[in-house]
């Protein structure tokens, strides 16, 4: 088979060296004419790199290529696209597979299923948009492997199989930069759930509109979370089928928009297994992922907390309600095409000291912060050494500095991990 790989990043090398071990006919398509290939690589690099796609029989798209910038150059290619996401669904030996996605949590709530299933004895393989490609672990399954993956709507729009266990925390406009319209957003997340059959199980956030609505794409047996049957939050504690998981006061996560994640995983992990030590041994003592809520240093009494990962107003939104101290926040970066009202009327009822302003969003947060009557605004610079040394002079022992900046990290910094790990080194520089 001819085989063309559409962008050669992460899952782009994962997915040839998949197609390389099946014999097949590869070439390397990337924009990056610089990129480094394995030796003796076909390749169409550069400008050009989606001219001519017909000649091809299969063309694996790397996620961050919409398929309509294929369909531009290449009318009529549709059935030939494909995804790694496919390829795996489609070759797997086991169907205990867990797929989630939403706009906020998706890598934390991944991570505690796949810890509970652990914790219960089961062999478990988590991948997907938390950066580990599937195909990579395919050869280790067996009939009776679980598998979570973390599903991003780029991986999903155009998916043609569902999983066994569908799960979707809550929606709420995102990446409208990259798709047509919200419309386009939730029709691509409801593709995870779209193939499911009546013996499937689709799970949503009952108190989100968007995420029942995108439950409710296929034929999956629908299961609210956050409320019952699933998990709940009663009496300040975890609770499912009347049985306490834990006190929510002993959850390491911070933050109440981690009851929902701690609920959401329960409610999925019971449909696996009934062990509430499990799920409990894993919610009092996981503390999160790197870059989402993670402290990094007490300095001259002020706690510093990278919130990096958060790209989103509604992630700044709930990081900030994370914590009942004084806080100096860190906002703005790269355009999403969302707006900033409900941040800025956040910040503004949230005790927030000072509002560190960066990036290209900064004029519109400023408007939107002036406009709820915040006026404790300050430019944060280019650098990230401007950045927190802006924070050290606005804050006070006793208070949070939070980066938490509700925007991507494109123009100022590479990536969200780019930022976050800029955003720690110069913390852990102060003297």
């Amino acid at each position: 088979m001819n085989v063309a790989i559409l962008g050669y990043d992460v899952e782009g090398k994962a997915s040839y060296e998949f197609f390389a071990g099946h014999g097949d006919k590869l070439t390397v398509c990337d924009q990056n004419p610089a990129i480094s290939l394995p030796d003796g690589a076909d390749s169409q690099l550069g400008d050009n790199y989606l001219d001519n796609l017909d000649r091809f029989d299969l063309l694996v798209r790397t996620p961050g290529l919409h398929p309509t910038k294929i369909l531009e150059k290449n009318p009529g290619v549709g059935d030939k696209i494909t995804t790694q996401t496919n390829e795996f669904l489609k070759a797997s030996p086991t169907k205990n597979i867990i797929g989630v996605t939403g706009t906020k949590g998706k890598g934390t709530t991944s991570t505690l299923i796949d810890m509970i299933l652990e914790a219960d004895g089961r062999q478990v393989f988590l991948g997907g948009n938390i950066g580990v490609p599937p195909l990579t672990f395919l050869p280790q399954l067996t009939k009776d492997s679980w598998v979570v993956l973390e599903l991003s709507s780029f991986q999903l729009i155009d998916l043609k199989q569902s999983p066994h266990i569908a799960l979707c925390l809550m929606v709420v406009p995102e990446h409208l930069n990259v798709h047509a319209d919200m419309d386009e957003y939730v029709s691509a997340k409801s593709q995870l759930f779209a193939h499911q059959t009546t013996e499937d199980i689709a799970i949503y956030f009952d108190d989100n509109e968007t995420s029942k609505q995108i439950a409710r794409a296929g034929d999956g047996q629908k299961l609210a979370y956050y409320t019952e049957p699933g998990a709940v939050v009663q009496g300040g504690s975890i609770v499912i089928d009347r049985q306490v998981v834990c006190k929510t006061d002993d959850l390491k996560l911070l933050g109440e928009h981690n009851w929902q994640n701690a609920c959401a995983a329960v409610t999925t992990a019971w449909q696996v297994t009934k062990n509430i030590e499990a799920m409990r041994s894993v919610l009092t003592t996981f503390s999160g992922l790197e870059h989402r809520l993670e402290f990094v240093r007490e300095f001259d009494g002020v706690k510093y907390y990278d919130d990096s990962f958060g790209t989103t107003p509604e992630t700044a939104i709930v990081a900030i309600k994370a914590f009942t101290e004084p806080k100096v926040v860190i906002l703005g970066g790269s355009d999403k095409g969302v707006t900033f009202e409900p941040l800025a009327q956040t910040v503004a009822d949230c005790d927030v000291r000072q509002a560190i302003i960066i990036g290209d969003t900064g004029p519109q947060i400023i408007k939107a912060l002036q406009d709820v009557g915040f006026s404790n605004i300050v430019l944060g610079g280019n650098t990230m050494a401007e950045m927190i040394a802006a924070c050290r002079e606005a804050a006070q022992p006793g208070d949070i500095v939070l980066l938490s900046t509700g925007c991507a990290s494109f123009g100022l910094f590479e990536n969200y991990k780019d930022r976050g790990n800029q955003f720690k080194q110069a913390v852990r520089d102060l003297v």
